[in-house]
C-alpha cells in the first residue's frame, strides 16, 4: 500500500509515541489484544481488566461483513487505514504544533481507493469508509464526562452499527497512540466511557433507534406543512427529543411539534 508507505517518518506532537506509520500498525495489534486475541507489550493486566466485554461483543465482531470477512477483520483494517491522509494533511500551527485537520474526511476518501483497488467487497469499503470517517467521534462525544443522550443518539444516528466498531477503534488508537506512556487513570476514564455508550446502544434501543410517533403525512395533514426539507428536520428534532427522554408519546410528539413551529 505505497499510500500508507508515505506514513513513514512523518512526526506527530510530543503525546504521541510513534510516528504515523508506526502508530498505524501498532493500532492494527491494539484491536487484537482489546478483542482478546493478541498481547500488548506496554499494558498490564489493569490495563486489559478496563475494556468492556460481553457475549452481545464477542458476537458482534464475529458477524460477518462479506464472504470471508467478519466486523473484526474490517475494524483491522480501518485501524491500519485511519490516520492514512496524515501526511497530506500536515500542517505546523503557529505554536509550532502539528496539526491534520480534515484527516478522517480525507483518509476515508483514500481508503475506499485503496479498498478498491485491492478488490475487497461494497460491504467491507462501506464499513471501513465509516469507521475512518468517524474515528475521532467517540473521544469527541464527551471529553471524558458521562455523554448526554442526545449526543449518544446523534453519534449512532451518523455512525450505524459502525459505532459500536469505532469505539473499539478509539480504545486501539488511544493505546497506540500514548505506547508505554499511556496513562492508566486517563485510560479507565476513557474505557469507562466506551462502556457507559455501549450499554446505552445495547440495552436501551429507544436511545439509539428511537421507535417512530409520527411521519410525514401527519406534518402535512395536521400542521399543514409543504412536503420539503423542513419535514425532514423536524422529524429529526422529535427523534432526539425521543433519545432525551423529553418525548415518548404520540401526543407529546405533537406538542413538542407545536412548541417548534410557533416558537419565536
Amino acid at each position: 500500500i505505497p499510500e500508507l508507505a508515505q506514513a513513514k517518518g512523518v512526526q506527530q506532537p510530543r503525546v504521541h509515541f510513534w510516528d504515523v506509520f508506526d502508530h498505524s500498525i501498532k493500532t492494527v495489534v491494539a484491536v487484537d489484544f482489546l478483542l482478546g486475541q493478541g498481547t500488548w507489550e506496554y499494558a498490564g493486566e489493569e490495563v486489559l481488566a478496563a475494556v468492556p466485554w460481553s457475549d452481545a461483543l464477542s458476537q458482534h465482531f464475529e458477524r460477518g461483513v462479506s464472504s470471508g470477512s467478519t466486523r473484526r477483520s474490517t475494524l483491522k483494517l480501518a485501524a491500519l487505514l485511519h490516520d492514512i491522509a496524515k501526511p497530506q494533511t500536515k500542517a505546523i500551527d503557529e505554536t509550532g504544533r502539528a496539526r491534520f485537520l480534515g484527516h478522517a474526511k480525507e483518509g476515508a476518501d483514500i481508503a475506499v481507493s485503496i479498498l478498491e483497488r485491492l478488490r475487497f467487497s461494497a460491504k467491507e469499503i462501506k464499513q471501513v469508509e465509516v469507521m475512518v470517517i468517524h474515528h475521532l467521534r467517540p473521544t469527541q462525544l464527551s471529553q471524558y464526562e458521562v455523554p448526554s443522550r442526545r449526543a449518544i443518539y446523534r453519534y449512532f444516528r451518523d455512525a450505524g452499527e459502525a459505532g459500536v466498531d469505532i469505539l473499539f477503534l478509539s480504545l486501539a488508537d488511544h493505546l497506540a497512540t500514548r505506547g508505554q506512556h499511556l496513562d492508566l487513570a486517563e485510560w479507565q476514564e476513557h474505557a469507562q466511557i466506551v462502556e457507559y455508550v455501549l450499554a446505552r446502544h445495547f440495552e436501551e434501543e429507544s436511545l439509539t433507534v428511537p421507535p417512530k410517533l409520527i411521519g410525514g403525512h401527519d406534518l402535512i395533514n395536521i400542521f399543514g406543512l409543504s412536503p420539503g426539507p423542513e419535514i425532514k428536520r423536524i422529524l429529526e428534532a422529535v427523534r432526539e427529543a425521543q433519545a432525551a427522554g423529553e418525548v415518548t408519546t404520540r401526543e407529546e410528539a405533537l406538542a413538542y411539534i407545536e412548541h417548534l413551529l410557533t416558537s419565536p
